[in-house]
Formats: C-alpha cells, sequence, structure tokens
C-alpha cells in the first residue's frame, strides 16, 4: 500500500492537495524505474500543474506492445488447420499444422479446426450415457414410408469428418444439422423406392454417396465415411403379422430350394440317359448300315458266281441254307435212298452227351490236362454228323 506523506497533518485540516498527491506518486514511480525521483524536495509549490508529472510512457508503451505481439502465437496441432480472419474478413490462406504466428486481435483471429476428428450422428435413436447402456427411440426420425406403402423402423449411424475447413466454418450454422437433414433425404428416398419385403430382407443400400453429393452441393465442408444400418423393422404395432409373413416366405423359400434339389438331381441323370440312348442308336444305326452294305457286296459277289455256273451255285445256297436251319434243331432227319425213313430220338441222346461232357472233361484234365481241351471240343454232335455223313457218302 502506497501511504502519501502529509496526510496525517491535514486530517485537521481538510482534504489533501491533489497536486501534492500526484507529485509524490510520480516521484515513488520514478524512483521504481531508477531515473532518482526520490531526491526531490517536498517543498514545492502547491500550485504545481499536472502536466509536471514525470510518467516513463515509453517504456510502459514498449512492454504492452511486447506483450500484445506475443498473443499473436498459436500452435496446430497434427490433423488440424487454421484459418486466420483478417479484420473479420477471411484471408486466403490456411496455416499447416505447427507453431505459428499472426497479427493479434483486433487485426487478424484464428479458428483452429480439427480436420481429422470422426464425429458420430446417431439418426432414429439416440443412445443414454456414454458406455451405450441403451437406446431411447426416436420415431420422427426413423419411420419412413415404403415404396408399397408400408412403414418401416430404420435406425443407422453416420460417421463424418471434415475436408474443407473454410467452408466447415462459413458455410454452416449447424453441421450435425445438415448432416441430419442429408442423412434423411438419401434414405428417405432410398426407402421410397423399394418394397418392404425387400428391404427386410436385403437391407438398406448404401447411400453413404447420396448423402456426400447433398452436402458437397452446399458446400459444407463434411465428408461422409461410412453410413451403419443400426436396425431394421416393421413398426411394433404390426411386427407380429410380419414375423408370420417371414415364417411363411422361408417356407416357400425351403420348398423352392428343396425342389431345386431335386431337379438337379434328377435332370442330370435323364439327360445322361438321353445321351446313352441316343449313342445307342448311332451305333445301332452304324451297325445295320454296316450289316446292309456287307449283305450287299455278298450279294454282288454270289451273283457274279451264279452267273457263271447257275446250278452249283444254287445247290450251295440250298446246302448252305439247310446248314444253318438244322444246326439250330434238336431233332435229325437221316434220308435214305432206299425208301426208307429212320427216326432216331437222337435230341434225347445229344441232350444226355451233353450234360456228361462237363464231367468227362472234368475227369479228362484231371488226368491230362493237355488231352482235356481237344476231347472237350469234339461234342457228341459232331460225331453224328461226321457218322451220317461218311454214312451219305457211302450210300452214293
Amino acid at each position: 500500500m502506497i501511504k502519501f506523506p502529509g496526510l496525517g497533518q491535514r486530517n485537521n485540516e481538510g482534504p489533501p492537495d491533489l497536486d501534492q498527491v500526484m507529485r509524490d506518486l510520480s516521484r515513488k514511480i520514478n524512483t521504481l524505474f531508477g531515473k532518482g525521483g526520490g531526491n526531490q524536495s517536498n517543498n514545492q509549490p502547491n500550485g504545481a500543474s499536472l502536466g509536471g508529472i514525470d510518467f516513463p510512457i515509453l517504456p510502459i508503451l514498449a512492454v504492452i506492445f511486447l506483450i500484445w505481439l506475443a498473443t499473436g502465437f498459436y500452435l496446430v496441432d497434427s490433423g488440424s488447420k487454421g484459418v486466420v480472419q483478417r479484420f473479420g474478413k477471411m484471408a486466403d490462406e490456411t496455416t499447416e499444422p505447427g507453431p505459428r504466428w499472426h497479427f493479434p486481435y483486433p487485426i487478424e483471429k484464428v479458428t483452429v479446426v480439427n480436420m481429422e476428428q470422426v464425429r458420430r450422428l446417431e439418426v432414429g435413436y439416440r443412445t443414454n450415457g456414454e458406455g451405450g447402456g441403451g437406446k431411447t427411440k426416436q420415431p420422427r426420425e426413423a419411420l419412413m414410408l415404403t415404396e408399397d406403402e408400408n412403414i418401416i423402423d430404420l435406425q443407422f449411424a453416420v460417421q463424418y469428418n471434415l475436408n474443407n475447413a473454410k467452408h466447415y466454418l462459413f458455410n454452416n450454422r449447424d453441421t450435425d444439422g445438415a448432416v441430419m437433414s442429408a442423412a434423411e433425404s438419401a434414405i428417405r428416398e432410398v426407402v421410397g423406392k423399394n418394397k418392404l419385403d425387400d428391404l427386410l430382407q436385403k437391407g438398406l443400400a448404401d447411400t453413404s454417396q447420396r448423402m456426400q453429393t447433398i452436402l458437397d452441393n452446399y458446400k459444407t465442408g463434411v465428408h461422409i465415411i461410412s453410413v451403419s444400418l443400426q436396425s431394421a423393422q416393421p413398426p411394433e404395432q404390426v411386427q407380429e403379422a410380419f414375423e408370420d409373413v417371414n415364417r411363411a416366405n422361408q417356407d416357400n423359400q425351403r420348398q423352392v430350394n428343396e425342389g431345386q434339389a431335386y431337379a438337379n438331381d434328377v435332370i442330370p441323370k435323364s439327360r445322361g440317359k438321353a445321351s446313352r440312348l441316343l449313342a445307342e442308336s448311332a451305333g445301332y444305326k452304324l451297325k445295320i448300315e454296316s450289316e446292309a452294305k456287307g449283305n450287299a457286296s455278298r450279294f454282288e459277289q454270289i451273283l457274279a458266281q451264279y452267273i457263271k455256273a447257275p446250278d452249283v451255285t444254287r445247290q450251295r445256297l440250298y446246302l448252305d441254307a439247310q446248314e444253318q436251319i438244322l444246326s439250330s434243331v434238336s431233332k435229325v432227319v437221316v434220308d435214305q435212298k432206299a425208301g426208307s425213313m429212320l427216326y432216331l430220338p437222337l435230341d434225347k441222346l445229344m441232350n444226355s452227351n451233353s450234360a456228361a461232357a462237363p464231367q468227362q472233361s472234368q475227369s479228362l484234365q484231371s488226368l491230362n490236362p493237355q488231352a482235356a481241351p481237344a476231347a472237350a471240343a469234339e461234342t457228341p454232335v459232331d460225331r453224328t454228323r461226321d457218322a451220317f455223313r461218311s454214312r451219305d457218302r457211302e450210300s452214293r
């Protein structure tokens, strides 16, 4: 506390002299700044004017000016940008991260904007508390009308950051409100062009590009990172009916899948069978054509021989036909020139001999393995035919 001398003696005389008070104050300030004002006499005349007071104005102004200049230093963090305003008007440049300086207020003003901070906006619901303990529905935002005039309850979240600091500061009054309006507009446009069943089964298409287009047209300086759908369901009043419809659709889809699986099993088999029949028919066709060509070639060869020797060729053809016919019957007719017909039960003999032939061949093979094939090759039918042929030659 500064004490002014002489004030105590004047209590009885009246108020202190103002000029004397100012002179004492000036002397003390000069003493404080080293100007030696303390040796000045206190017996100066009481009529000195205020203009004679010696204040160190320049040092004080210099200190104040330096302090004012120091207020222009500021720091821009990583991922942020500084926007400079000069006399209230936005400057052309933005400052990058690092220590910077600008002309102090009121000449220039700097606003530092965090460009990389991810902001989250909830549409259709609000999270209760920071821990996300619960959600509060916002029906006015969540309920939307579909193409088939049904109502759907959509809840989604939008994540965004900034891509233009100038647009963010000077073209927006409420950034969250602008993003909210753009999100609702884009989502309602997509929902209004789709049916309720498609939205419930397939979900919501990506609408971030639509939102970004709307925000860019308004030059909001906002960049949409992602749009995540939280829930899509019909209103609570009709949710049970929609669950019944969903169960019916699932049963329908299951039956369609079962029918498709059956078709996948039957159709390849039918196609394989058809391919096999086509291949068999092609082989049969080739066989018939080959046999026909062979028969035609054989007939031409026989015809050539028949022209040369008709009788011999006719007799030969007759004998070949009889041999072919009689080789497939079990009865043998012997024609003797004496005029008598001899009928023998050769069919029974041949059957009995043919039944005994395998046993005989097995016994011969056990005794002599080399002689068994020759014995098995000679059948009773061959022996009978040889006997008939020899008898026929003797009769001739």
